[in-house]
C-alpha cells in the first residue's frame, strides 16, 4: 500500500504540472494565431481574456491524454534511472503489476473525460466561438434565400424565396409532398408562412393534386398542414459545429439530416469521436509503460520527445482518417476509432518488449 500511496503521490504532482503547461501552450497558440486578428479589430483585452477564459476547458480535454503520457512515461522512466524499480521488480513485482493502478486511473479519467466533454467542453467552446466572432465582426445573418428543405427521409421537400429569422417567416413557399416511392402525391403552395406555436401557419395557402389524371386546386387539408412542423431553425443560414454540441444534440441533429436526405458522415464521425477520444487515456497508460526506461538520461527530455512524438503521430493519424470519414472514404465509426484501434495495437506491442 505504501508503494502505491508513493506511485500516485509521484505521479499526480507531475501530471498536475504537465497538464498546466500544455494547458498554457494551447491557450497561448491560439492567442498569437489570432492576435493580429485581435489588435486590427481593436479587441478589448477583457474580451480576449475572456475569450480564452471560455477556451480554457477545450484546452484541457486536449491536454489530459498528453498530461497523463508524459507523467506515467517520465515517472517510470525516472524510477528506472533511479534504480528504484529494480528493487521493485527483485521483490517479485512485475512492470504490469506496479503500474495497475495507473491503469484504474486512466479507467477513472476517461469516464470523467467524457462527462466534462459533454457537459463543460461543449457548451463553453460554443460561447468561445460566438465570442471571437463577434469580436472580429465574423457574425453571419441567419437569413436565407433560395432555400430547399428535404424533410421525414425525402417524403416532403420545402422551398421557399426567403427566410426572415427576425420574424420566423417565410416568403413564396412551395412543399411537395411524396409517397414512399418518391411518386408526386400533392402540393402546397403560399404566399407566405409564420412559425406559430410548434407548426407553420401559412397565408393564401392553396393545395395541388392529381385526379383522374388532371391538376386539382383545392383548399389545404387539416392533415397535411399538420404534418408541416419542420422548425425554423432547419431554414436558418447557419453551419451547425458538432464541436459545439454534446452528445444528444448531435445525435438530434444527425437525425435531423436523415431526415432531410443531407448527408451525415463528418457529423456521425465528430460524434462517434466523442466517445472515442476519451478511451484514449486509458490506452496512453500502455503506451507509456511500453515508452518508459529506454534510456537513464535526459529523462525528462527523452519522455517529453517520446510523448509529443507519440501524441502528434496520433493526432495526425485521426486528422487523416476523420478527413477520410468526411468524404464518405471510410465508414464514420471506422475514422473515428481506427486511431484508437492502432495505438492499442502500439502498446501491446511496446509493452511486450518492455524492461521488467
Amino acid at each position: 500500500m505504501k508503494l502505491i500511496s508513493y506511485m500516485l503521490k509521484k505521479f499526480f504532482g507531475i501530471f498536475l504540472g504537465s497538464l498546466f503547461f500544455f494547458v498554457l501552450i494551447l491557450c497561448l497558440t491560439d492567442l498569437l494565431m489570432n492576435l493580429w486578428n485581435y489588435i486590427s479589430h481593436g479587441v478589448q483585452v477583457s474580451v480576449v481574456f475572456t475569450i480564452l477564459y471560455y477556451y480554457v476547458p477545450k484546452t484541457v480535454w486536449y491536454a489530459v491524454p498528453i498530461a497523463m503520457l508524459f507523467s506515467t512515461a517520465y515517472m517510470l522512466s525516472d524510477l528506472y534511472a533511479k534504480n528504484e524499480l529494480l528493487a521493485i521488480f527483485a521483490s517479485g513485482v512485475s512492470l504490469l503489476r506496479f503500474t495497475i493502478p495507473l491503469l484504474f486511473v486512466g479507467v477513472a479519467m476517461s469516464f470523467g473525460l467524457f462527462f466534462f466533454e459533454d457537459n463543460v467542453v461543449a457548451e463553453t467552446y460554443a460561447k468561445k466561438v460566438d465570442l471571437q466572432n463577434a469580436a472580429l465582426q465574423k457574425t453571419q445573418s441567419l437569413n436565407r434565400e433560395n432555400i430547399v428543405v428535404m424533410s421525414d427521409q425525402g417524403k416532403m421537400i420545402y422551398y421557399a424565396d426567403y427566410y426572415d429569422d427576425e420574424t420566423k417567416r417565410l416568403y413564396t413557399v412551395y412543399v411537395l409532398f411524396r409517397d414512399s416511392e418518391k411518386r408526386f402525391e400533392s402540393l402546397i403552395y403560399a404566399d407566405s408562412a409564420l412559425w406559430n406555436n410548434g407548426s407553420w401557419t401559412f397565408s393564401k395557402a392553396r393545395m395541388f393534386t392529381i385526379k383522374d389524371g388532371f391538376m386539382e386546386n383545392c383548399d389545404v387539408t387539416p392533415e397535411k398542414l399538420a404534418l408541416l412542423t419542420e422548425p425554423p431553425e432547419t431554414f436558418q443560414n447557419s453551419n451547425l459545429s458538432a464541436e459545439e454540441m454534446n452528445t444528444k444534440d448531435t445525435r438530434a441533429y444527425i437525425e435531423h439530416l436523415e431526415r432531410s436526405g443531407l448527408p451525415t458522415a463528418e457529423v456521425k464521425s465528430v460524434y462517434y469521436k466523442k466517445y472515442a477520444f476519451p478511451f484514449v487515456v486509458f490506452i496512453v497508460v500502455f503506451l507509456a509503460v511500453g515508452l518508459s526506461g529506454k534510456t537513464r538520461k535526459n529523462v525528462l527530455l527523452v519522455s517529453l520527445a517520446l510523448s509529443i512524438g507519440a501524441v502528434v503521430l496520433f493526432y495526425v493519424m485521426q486528422m487523416i482518417t476523420m478527413l477520410m470519414a468526411k468524404f464518405e472514404v471510410i465508414p464514420p465509426l471506422f475514422g473515428a476509432w481506427f486511431p484508437v484501434f492502432f495505438f492499442i495495437v502500439v502498446s501491446i506491442v511496446l509493452l511486450r518488449f518492455a524492461r521488467t
